[in-house]
């Protein structure tokens, strides 16, 4: 018999989470609670502006300013930037 034993639903739902630790995933996250509008640049060269409605780990999904909903893969983003200033957590 072997030891190997297959992961938890524990683990592989902690294996899923995001790391809040990175700053990254904190200013999105307070862009989608603030509702904060943003600027993304893609790859493309492509500019899409509006509010962050939700990220998961490959994707974020972003309202339009028609109130279309787009969703865009992480890794075609350049840059996003808050349209208006974020309060910090400068410290």
């Amino acid at each position: 018999m072997s030891n190997h034993q297959s992961p938890t639903t524990n683990q592989k739902m902690a294996s899923n989470q995001f790391d809040t630790s990175l700053p990254s995933t904190r200013q999105v996250q307070r862009c989608i609670k603030e509702k904060v509008m943003v600027e993304f640049k893609l790859m493309t060269g492509d500019l899409i502006t509006g509010r962050v409605f939700w990220q998961d780990h490959n994707c974020i999904c972003i309202f339009d300013g028609n109130n279309e909903q787009i969703t865009v893969w992480k890794q075609a983003i350049v840059y996003i930037k808050p349209l208006v200033d974020i309060v910090g957590e400068r410290g």
